[in-house]
């Protein structure tokens, strides 16, 4: 028996509420993983599910409707049990599209504009035979039923009603039985950070970090994904769910990473991908047209936002079949691998080194024949899954339960040298056998592999330019000005502790953190202020701009890797450029103590020290003298605030909806930006102080900040 508390239901580690009742345990939302929290229980994996009103956190990027794993779960390991859906008609049509992209895989694929000769390609597959061949059920109603809430709010399933309170709250009706379950189901993250790093990860010239090495039914490690480092970047690869919140506990900078390689589109793969979109500056997806359709119907459907507006958060290059593609100096290569939706594996190769990855796989030269005989594989398609490449240096090869996954008793069959070339994904710990020469994938980034490899020419030179490229005041400046660059830095180092900078001096050079984070005390505008910085991040321009003594103690947290420009040249290197201006604006708006009121505010608290500055540098500050109507319901508008202090009122139809304070933002985002009326009148009361932020401002940043454009999605009411 599951335990329940004393309301009669029990609140799942990782979030979601299970009730046990005289049909079998009824589960209410499903974040992801949530699976791992039920399926050792007595009666198993719940076989109905009911829905939230609001099943994603899109200010997370979080579904808390993930049922592909307890629908795959009940019908393949529970004898062909179906799984039931309880929800409202507009959630079965949001499920039934993100269900069938996963269960069924795309309604309609053409993949021949994917590779480079088109279907007269080598390899070229039949892919909806493939989907055909792995699928045991001919549709989705084999599988999974829903059952909807009537007009009164109420639904039936055997003895039990369920009815949705006016408070949101749900009522479960069990015989003589009555149970309440809040209406909001919450969503916990849940992982071992392993080994946190004392000093900030420094990517390599080339290495891999494991994100989780089992699948979505192992309760005691993460589903697969991992990182590859090429060139000090990092590219994710199906990044599981909370990859993100992982890394920055384990202390990696989250810009370090600007690329994903989404192989396809069941919730063990793309479920962390939508996380990573929203953390913090735009991201490279790398996917095939095919798969991308996938997870664009998929997350359209369950977030609701259009199509043209996730589309913008992100950038995409769809990859083709035979033609190499280059990822951070590495020249990799796409094939379709095979499974049950369309799936993608590729190959890289960077210097002397080479690495292959299977995606989700059923590699068996015993199943290629069968599916040879029966007229599923064509000859090159055939030919190609039989030559696979054991020669590359590294191999990372899924394994799981077959017909999907490929046997690990096939790859411990394997002559030896080729095991030692194997790093085994996708498969939990102890189902691993003994005796064999295979590495089973090991998660964390204190166990990240680091090849050797002979370093490219101009190495130096590219690591300096790569970081210049990442400080958002220097975009856009000529080719001529990266010479320039190269010629007048200098590295620094500091360590754990050292003072970098005294308050009071006088400034003599300008800082690029390469590597490690600083702390600031003692600014002059809040003295109880401590900010800190990290890599990629710029400091000790203020003193230089404006002639003045430095304004902050500034000490080493971790040891530090800086880059610095002596004062002279520094001015040299800006001239003819808007950066001595853009620089004194950004001075002189944070005398007005813009870090605490955007810290420490509930919109946009959550941002990087990196998102604050950009924000700062396009900020202007207005105080209102008298009564103002700064934005008026059903009229476009220009601008969008941030409350400094004061209050503004939101009304609408000439009623008070809500009053904002310090730190809220005022404005709706999509509206501004898309140059149409507001829903809402905004009305400043004497005296309020606004930060102003104009609409090509606002449009700008939020391209550079796709996360940060969630958080202003403000719902007044």
């Amino acid at each position: 028996m599951v335990s329940s508390e004393p309301n009669g239901f029990t609140a799942l580690p990782r979030g979601g509420y299970l009730v046990d009742t005289s049909e079998g345990y009824i589960q209410f939302g499903s974040p992801p993983e949530t699976i791992k929290d039920t399926m050792g229980l007595e009666k198993k994996t719940p076989l109905v599910f009911v829905l939230p009103n609001k099943f994603f956190h899109v200010e997370k990027g979080i579904s808390i409707a993930e049922l592909e794993f307890p629908i795959y779960f009940n019908f393949f390991f529970r004898g062909g049990k179906k799984t039931f859906i309880i929800c409202s008609a507009e959630q079965k049509e949001q499920l039934t599209i993100v269900l069938g992209e996963s269960l069924m895989g795309p309604q309609e694929v053409n993949l021949s504009s994917e590779f480079i000769d088109g279907a007269e390609s080598f390899g070229f597959p039949d892919i909806k035979a493939e989907m055909a061949y792995f699928r045991s059920y001919k549709t989705m109603e084999e599988v999974v039923e829903f059952v909807l809430f009537d007009d009164s709010h109420k639904a039936k399933f055997g003895g039990i009603t369920i009815e949705q309170l006016p408070s949101n709250e749900f009522l479960v009706v069990d015989g003589e039985k009555k149970i309440k379950i809040p209406g909001e189901v919450d969503f916990h993250v849940k992982y071992d950070i392993g080994k946190r790093l004392e000093e900030p990860f420094q990517p390599p010239l080339i290495g891999i970090t494991c994100l989780g090495p089992s699948h979505g039914f192992d309760p005691s490690d993460n589903t697969s994904g991992f990182i590859i480092w090429l060139n000090g970047q990092g590219i994710m690869v199906d990044p599981p769910v909370n990859s993100t919140e992982w890394l920055r506990e384990s202390n990696v900078n989250p810009k370090f990473i600007n690329s994903i390689i989404l192989t396809h589109c069941h919730a063990d793969h793309d479920a962390g991908t939508f996380q990573k979109i929203l953390e913090e500056s735009k991201i490279t997806i790398y996917a095939t047209a095919t798969v991308m359709e996938s997870f664009l119907k998929k997350y359209c459907s369950l977030t609701k936002i259009p199509r043209k507006e996730i589309t913008d958060l992100f950038d995409f290059i769809p990859v083709v079949i035979g033609r190499p593609t280059i990822i951070n100096g590495g020249e990799f290569y796409f094939h379709y691998a095979l499974h049950s939706i369309p799936s993608v594996g590729f190959e890289f190769f960077f210097q002397d080194q080479s690495f292959y990855y299977t995606s989700d796989h059923l590699n068996d030269p015993e199943a290629f024949e069968d599916m040879y005989k029966k007229g599923v594989l064509p000859e090159t398609r055939y030919q190609f899954l039989k030559d696979f490449p054991w020669d590359r240096n590294i191999i990372y090869h899924e394994a799981g339960v077959p017909p999907l996954h490929t046997k690990i008793s096939y790859l411990a069959s394997l002559p030896e040298e080729v095991q030692k070339r194997i790093t085994v994904y996708h498969i939990a710990a102890k189902d691993m056998p003994k005796g064999n020469h295979l590495t089973l994938a090991k998660f964390g980034i204190e166990n990240t592999l680091y090849p050797e490899i002979t370093p490219p020419k101009h190495q130096e030179a590219f690591q300096l330019l790569e970081i210049l490229s990442q400080i958002d005041i220097f975009s856009g400046f000529p080719i001529e000005k990266a010479k320039e660059f190269l010629q007048i830095v200098k590295e620094e180092r500091f360590r754990r502790g050292e003072q970098i900078i005294k308050k009071g001096t006088h400034g003599d050079r300008f800082f690029i953190i390469a590597s490690g984070n600083v702390r600031f005390e003692g600014l002059s505008s809040d003295h109880s202020a401590v900010k800190r910085y990290g890599t990629y991040e710029y400091f000790g321009e203020a003193s230089l701009i404006l002639d003045t003594v430095r304004q902050a103690d500034v000490y080493a947290e971790t040891d530090v890797l800086a880059l610095t420009i002596e004062k002279t040249r520094f001015f040299q290197f800006i001239r003819g450029s808007k950066l001595h201006e853009n620089l004194i604006k950004l001075n002189s708006i944070r005398e007005t103590n813009t870090w605490k009121t955007l810290t420490e505010s509930q919109t946009f608290r959550g941002l990087t020290s990196y998102q604050v500055t950009q924000l700062e540098l396009i900020l202007k500050l207005e105080t209102v003298k008298k009564e103002a109507v700064l934005i008026e319901e059903g009229q476009t508008f220009q601008n969008a605030y941030i409350v400094r202090s004061g209050t503004v009122v939101v009304m609408q139809n000439h009623k008070t909806i809500r009053e904002l304070g310090a730190g809220d933002f005022v404005g709706e985002i999509y509206s501004l930006t898309k140059g149409l009326p507001s829903h809402f009148s905004f009305i400043a009361w004497p005296g309020t102080e606004l930060y102003v932020l104009s609409q090509e401002d606002a449009i700008q940043y939020i391209k550079k900040n796709p996360g940060v454009y969630m958080k202003l999605n403000t719902v007044y009411n």
